[in-house]
């Protein structure tokens, strides 16, 4: 993958788990739910 492909997705995910948890959330649940949509990428 090419640097622009990977910020792509991670924007994508980050997107994703936003819409999922919406505002106002700890920073914490945000990374814990972004670093599980990350692993599944594969």
């Amino acid at each position: 993958m090419e640097d622009n492909e990977i910020t792509s997705e991670i924007i994508n995910c980050s997107i994703k788990v936003h819409k999922a948890l919406g505002p106002g959330l700890l920073e914490s649940a945000y990374k814990e739910c972004l670093f599980y949509e990350l692993k599944t990428l594969n």
